[in-house]
């Protein structure tokens, strides 16, 4: 089992060592930014703020949605930066807070965090999630006829803490615990033996409850960093390497083994104008052995932030093993930088437990949104972006870049 988290290791970074040598000097603005808080001094005649501090700032996003699943919804999101040590050697932290009610009895709550230590010496991601929500669900595995929707809806609370120490420069090591509950599913039949939902069909076959399940495990994580902004960066490269065991003993219901990867390449095509990015994103999750419960199957929209697959809904696409890259051009649309835009284009893979491989088939996505700058020293920003896929289309709102 361990060869093969070695083996994703050395491949990633082989990938990555030629995209490494290219790294350029550290970009410098040679044109002047304009953020909204530049705009609103401007509009109302306010005086500059001198003791502004550049080293945090606090961006509050209302939210508004509607899809027939959940209704309208209705929410906020807050994000607060802060540098917790030098400047010069020391990455910016980010604490995200979202909350959400619907129109249909639907709410979550999220709080996430990453944060850096002095000098990076050590580092802390995690997240919270509780909720009751709906997933429209069309089955597992790309490649496929859409078989049509069939829309689960569940109580949850995600759980997961990781860890890591610096071993050198831009190299962490660390460890993890995860742990995630569903309960309610509300798919459940008064006469259980005709029911055709597939989580009920798939968790009978797997031996999880169809009512609920718990999915908790342990991880070793292996982090290389040298992104020169972790939100919003304009070059470096991260890749990232977890190897997930869930354990009986630990409370899940069935033991599995993971491995995900995830690599990140930045270039900035412009050393006058450096918001000119182009950014790779490749992300994967592996069963290597066991079994894992339908709601936690790997898919679009996994990432800790939901913003993988754009163009598609949350969990259009999944599968015990799934796979998912994505290009992105990145640039400023006005001379003073306050409003950017990006196109974008990705595809994603998933196999199923019985004929389809992963690789077999592949479901594009692309699309097109606007940057709107909140704070130009953290680079906070509101991203609009209109995706389209195979059959599927929508608008997607969030704060910082997708990746």
């Amino acid at each position: 089992m361990f060869r093969y988290f070695l083996g994703a290791l050395f491949l990633l970074m082989s990938t990555s060592c030629a995209l490494i040598a290219q790294e350029k000097s550290a970009l410098k603005d040679t044109v002047a930014q304009q953020d909204v808080n530049d705009i609103f001094r401007i509009l109302f005649k306010k005086k500059t703020d001198t003791t502004l501090k550049k080293t945090s700032s606090l961006a509050v996003l209302p939210t508004i949605g509607y899809t027939p699943s959940t209704g309208f919804m209705f929410g906020a999101d807050v994000a607060v930066t802060k540098i917790f040590g030098n400047p010069k050697t020391t990455t910016i932290s980010i604490f995200d807070a979202f909350g959400a009610v619907s129109t249909n009895q639907l709410a979550l709550i999220q709080l996430k965090h990453n944060v850096y230590s002095e000098a990076n010496q050590w580092y802390l991601e995690g997240s919270w999630e509780f909720g009751k929500t709906v997933v429209l669900d069309h089955g597992i595995s790309t490649g496929k006829d859409d078989p049509g929707i069939s829309p689960i809806k569940y109580t949850y609370a995600k759980l997961y803490e990781n860890i890591y120490r610096k071993i050198f420069d831009n190299f962490y090591a660390g460890a993890g615990l995860a742990f995630n509950y569903y309960t309610n599913i509300d798919d459940e039949r008064e006469n259980s033996a005709k029911s055709k939902t597939r989580n009920h069909f798939y968790s009978v076959k797997n031996g999880f409850p169809t009512y609920g399940y718990t999915a908790s495990g342990l991880s070793v994580n292996l982090l290389y960093d040298t992104r020169d902004q972790p939100f919003r960066a304009y070059k470096g490269v991260y890749i990232n390497l977890s190897l997930r065991s869930n354990r009986k003993w630990l409370g899940s219901d069935q033991n599995a083994t993971q491995l995900k990867t995830e690599l990140r390449k930045y270039w900035s095509l412009s050393r006058k104008n450096p918001e000119h990015v182009l950014a790779f994103w490749l992300w994967g999750s592996y069963l290597l052995k066991g079994k894992i419960p339908y709601l936690e199957l790997p898919g679009t929209g996994s990432d800790s932030y939901q913003r993988m697959g754009r163009g598609y809904t949350i969990a259009r696409f999944k599968g015990p093993s799934y796979f998912y890259n994505e290009l992105e051009y990145r640039f400023p649309i006005t001379a003073n930088k306050l409003i950017s835009g990006v196109t974008f284009f990705n595809m994603q893979t998933a196999n199923n437990q019985s004929r389809t491989r992963l690789f077999d088939y592949w479901e594009p996505g692309g699309g097109a949104g606007l940057r709107i700058l909140f704070n130009k020293h953290t680079r906070t920003n509101l991203c609009l972006d209109y995706g389209f896929g195979n059959g599927s289309n929508g608008v997607f709102v969030g704060i910082n870049e997708a990746f």
